[in-house]
């Protein structure tokens, strides 16, 4: 099967790409590199440097025909979301329509489309929070994703485009980057290693579902024949605090200090982990990496990366 995997050179996308090509699928990967990386790059993928708003775009995809697309490329700092909404919602929601019209220009039979399991429900009403939960997203990025979400379905209406939506938590492991806009784990992981000063964002005792990037990839794998017209939470079930995985990162590490607390993120859920039994009736996936296995493989990695 071809495959256009967008994001490619990103934290997941890249192992997504990985795991596709692992299992015989010939890959094209796009992406801006503004913050993927060349070194995260397959050398069995084909690669273009290229911006999903690039009209050049229309030339590749009636040049490759991919058969499936795996939109992973988006804007997804939910605080630039907050500064700078119109910029979110031009690469989350105009480049994405841009990218599906694409797609059914030139033929592609399947579109998987990579959502947000934390921050299109928002604040939950409650948990764990299964795919009927009510959206309620309580910043840009969490509507920007959401509303994609609904193009796809008219897109399915009105064209025939199939489509799975995948609704992440969130994803931790190795190649994701420990600067910028980076999550926890990563954050932690390349401050620790470096005995630098670690800041927790309000208490400490906000939570989240952490679940690992291989983890992930093979969702996306199973849903390349699967999943049809579904949204699904991919996550593990179970609610981490800040708090915990410094604890658990700071023993794994030997870090000696102790954490500074700050201000809290404007436009963060404060609690949320999902209910992923959807995918396990429908896709036959389930989490495979337990957490204290997923950050020691994180550790492993920044540690041979800092070498």
């Amino acid at each position: 099967m071809k495959i256009l995997v967008t994001g490619g050179a990103g934290f997941i996308g890249s192992h997504v790409v990985d795991t596709y090509i692992e299992a015989g699928h010939e890959v094209i990967v796009v992406d801006n590199l503004s913050s993927g990386r060349r070194s995260n790059l397959n050398p069995q993928a084909k690669f273009y440097q290229l911006d999903i708003r690039d009209p050049e775009l229309r030339n590749v995809i009636a040049e490759e025909r991919p058969e499936v697309i795996n939109h992973h490329a988006a804007q997804i700092d939910v605080r630039r979301s907050v500064v700078e909404p119109v910029f979110d919602a031009d690469v989350n929601i105009l480049g994405s329509i841009k990218l599906a019209m694409l797609g059914i220009e030139f033929g592609v039979k399947k579109f998987i489309y990579i959502s947000s399991g934390g921050a299109i429900y928002g604040e939950p009403e409650y948990l764990p929070c299964d795919e009927r939960h009510p959206i309620k997203p309580i910043c840009p990025y969490g509507a920007s994703k959401y509303t994609f979400e609904l193009y796809l379905e008219l897109f399915k209406q009105t064209s025939g485009l199939e489509y799975t939506i995948l609704r992440y938590a969130n994803v931790y492991g190795p190649r994701q980057d420990p600067y910028g806009e980076a999550g926890v784990v990563a954050i932690f992981t390349g401050r620790m290693l470096k005995k630098q000063s670690v800041t927790i964002n309000g208490t400490g005792d906000q939570s989240r579902d952490f679940v690992y990037v291989g983890d992930c990839a093979r969702a996306n794998l199973l849903c390349l024949e699967g999943g049809n017209g579904r949204a699904y939470n991919i996550g593990v079930g179970i609610a981490s605090t800040i708090n915990d995985i410094f604890k658990l990162i700071k023993n794994f590490t030997e870090y000696k200090q102790a954490p500074i607390y700050g201000p809290a993120k404007p436009g963060e859920t404060y609690q949320i982990y999902l209910n992923c039994e959807l995918a396990k009736e429908s896709l036959n996936w389930h989490p495979q990496v337990e957490l204290d296995q997923g950050l020691q493989k994180t550790v492993a990695y920044f540690r041979l990366s800092e070498t």
